[in-house]
């Protein structure tokens, strides 16, 4: 297996063995503004989008895994496999309190999110929608294609949030930031398991990499066309700025231009590197400021000392 998170990482600075493990973690929302970046309705709102998709995507990742795992025979990959799924699993979880604490502020999501669930729970479920007849393996490997592309992106994401020092100049609310670079080091930390899973599972030779590019073709343009609707539905619905603005690429790109948000070329770029036949994510981003963050990470500490305390009690 190459490039997973177990052995040894010379990115980590360490030489040893590395485990990829689910971090207990707890968040207070209780004074997080709804503008949670002060006076940046547009930057708050697009990072927003994270919080409508991953509860069920997330869930969805697990399932899908959960249903490879029987065709996993390294015994390395199958570890890290299921470290994956406990830190996709507790995303999905602590992301979903977030949608909570956005219903308590006035601007409920379900009119979105029930897309998201028919999405991952009808569309992409189990078994192919309409009756298609696409035999279970096909159905199984191109879904796991998928999972591999959408990582792609949270690798690339939970690395420019780690570095993105605009949003402490402007004053970013910690709880939120706590909770976004928690997650995104993790994304960083687990980055190549599911490309990993993809190519253990997914056949092999020419077949395999076409199904890959496959599942980027799909997930690129559906992911930016549910971004920019899902970003579209808060701004039209928050109950702070009076159904007026709208999303707009102007006011996105200033707050980019700010550093609030990943450059466009940031995302894009990212497409073309994971076409290539040599292509693994272990290249992307800094395993070693990801596991730092997590060291670091208040909510991850307060919850291992609570964890410590309770087992000396």
């Amino acid at each position: 297996m190459n490039g997973t998170g177990t052995g040894a990482d010379s990115d980590t600075g360490t030489g040893t063995s590395y485990v990829i493990s689910p971090r207990r973690v707890a968040f207070d929302w209780k004074t997080t503004p709804l503008h949670w970046i002060p006076g940046e309705p547009t930057a708050t709102h697009v990072i927003n989008v994270l919080h409508l998709l991953l509860p069920a995507g997330e869930r969805w990742f697990v399932k899908v895994f959960k249903e490879g795992l029987p065709l996993v025979t390294d015994p390395e990959l199958r570890k890290d496999v299921k470290g994956f799924m406990g830190q996709e699993a507790t995303h999905s979880v602590q992301h979903s309190y977030v949608l909570d604490h956005l219903a308590e502020q006035r601007l409920p999501t379900e009119a979105y999110t029930q897309h998201v669930d028919f999405l991952f729970e009808k569309l992409l479920g189990e078994t192919p929608p309409f009756g298609a007849p696409v035999p279970a393996r096909e159905w199984l490997r191109f879904r796991l294609a998928l999972v591999a592309a959408i990582e792609q992106f949270t690798a690339v994401l939970g690395d420019w949030v780690l570095r993105a020092e605009g949003l402490d100049r402007a004053g970013a609310d910690e709880i939120m930031l706590d909770l976004l670079r928690w997650h995104g080091a993790e994304e960083v930390e687990h980055r190549s398991v599911a490309f990993d899973m993809y190519q253990h599972c997914g056949g092999a030779g020419l077949p395999r990499y076409a199904r890959r590019i496959e599942g980027m073709v799909v997930v690129a343009p559906v992911l930016a066309w549910l971004w920019v609707w899902g970003a579209s539905y808060l701004i039209r619905n928050d109950p702070e700025l009076g159904g007026r603005p709208r999303y707009t690429l102007r006011a996105h790109n200033r707050a980019v231009a700010k550093g609030l948000l990943p450059t466009w070329r940031e995302l894009g770029t990212a497409i073309p590197r994971y076409f290539r036949r040599s292509y693994h994510p272990s290249q992307e981003g800094s395993l070693r400021r990801a596991v730092e963050y997590l060291a670091a990470s208040p909510a991850a500490r307060a919850a291992a000392a609570a964890v410590g305390r309770a087992a000396m009690s």
